[in-house]
């Protein structure tokens, strides 16, 4: 390490996440940004991109130019199917070397699972065993017995804040209506070749009901912390704003619950965590407080229905759902504060 400082690579660094990666890091004072990687538009400088960065950083290079021997840390914001590749070409190799993936490449430990979600063969099998599914929240110091860190999607990551607390102490009944929407920008830049849908930056788009993706991901994870499979459907939509995710969560409440349960919980529950904001009850919420920042607001709200409550989540699914919640994973991996670089 370079005086202290881990050095890093970011591959993917022209991307949306890997954009606001590069952006936060480049203010982070515990790191030293070594190689900025992408496959195209070679040489040129990563303000190019982002107006934001005015930090004078690495020119865009190839990801075969990187010598790992320099390199501690590695964030990969990549197309599914290319981090492990990669990961597997480096890990035995170079055993210092660390690895954040912001790619569902090691976040499904079933490689059926994966295969029927991504339509890929795992290429790095053996390394599955050897990586961790980290919401930092959750995950603590644990984080640090690995070298593989998978970071989260960003639905499942405004799902699973609210939720698993709550069903641990079984305050909410295990059938749950979850309806989200997000920004378009967490369908990537090639968001008009995802979806033909017309008028797709003028409207509100409801896509992939049944099978999208990331619920493998919300169903292996909610089964770790509760121990069953949970009964739920997730309705996801596209919106005509560039970030952020509210996810409203339609749940009815146990016998031994309350409204005020829920919400002293949710407080117990995150009082040592610095980007949780459990609001007032009934409070409006939307994503105008969490976009450009790490937080994820939770507002817990009463329906006309006895006993029936929505509880809203609200993160920005670029940071808190992408390349934040991979700088507080990295944070906790070196034992820096949780939320330096992302104050």
């Amino acid at each position: 390490m370079s005086k202290n400082k881990i050095n890093i690579a970011v591959i993917g660094a022209t991307g949306y996440t890997g954009l606001d990666l590069v952006y936060y890091l480049s203010k982070h004072p515990k790191i030293k940004i070594c190689y900025l990687c992408a496959t195209k538009k070679i040489g040129k400088k990563i303000s190019y991109f982002d107006k934001r960065i005015k930090k004078n950083l690495p020119r865009i290079s190839l990801s075969k130019n990187i010598n790992w021997d320099k390199i501690n840390l590695a964030f990969l914001s990549l197309p599914n199917g290319k981090a492990q590749k990669l990961i597997k070409k480096v890990y035995y190799k170079n055993e210092n070397t660390k690895f954040i993936d912001l790619s569902a490449d090691f976040r499904i430990t079933n490689v059926k699972e994966y295969k029927k979600n991504y339509k890929l063969n795992h290429s790095a099998k053996d390394l599955i065993k050897d990586s961790i599914y980290s919401i930092s929240e959750f995950t603590g110091k644990n984080i640090r017995k690995y070298r593989i860190v998978a970071n989260p999607g960003c639905y499942p990551t405004s799902i699973q804040i609210p939720l698993v607390p709550l069903l641990k102490k079984k305050l909410i009944k295990e059938s749950l209506i979850i309806d989200s929407k997000s920004g378009f920008s967490g369908a990537g830049k090639n968001l008009e070749m995802k979806f033909k849908h017309k008028n797709l930056y003028n409207s509100i788009f409801a896509y992939n009901t049944k099978n999208h993706r990331h619920i493998a991901e919300i169903d292996q994870e909610l089964k770790k912390f509760i121990g069953k499979n949970i009964k739920y459907t997730f309705n996801p939509h596209l919106l005509p704003t560039f970030r952020g995710i509210l996810s409203a969560i339609y749940v009815e409440m146990t016998n031994k619950s309350s409204e005020n349960k829920i919400r002293n919980e949710l407080i117990r529950f995150y009082k040592k965590n610095k980007f949780i904001n459990i609001l007032k009850l009934n409070t409006n919420i939307g994503t105008g407080n969490v976009i450009n920042t790490n937080k994820c607001e939770i507002s817990i709200c009463n329906t006309r229905i006895k006993r029936k409550i929505v509880i809203f989540s609200a993160i920005d699914n670029l940071v808190k759902g992408a390349s934040g919640q991979a700088i507080q994973n990295m944070n906790l991996m070196y034992n820096y504060s949780e939320n330096i670089g992302l104050k």
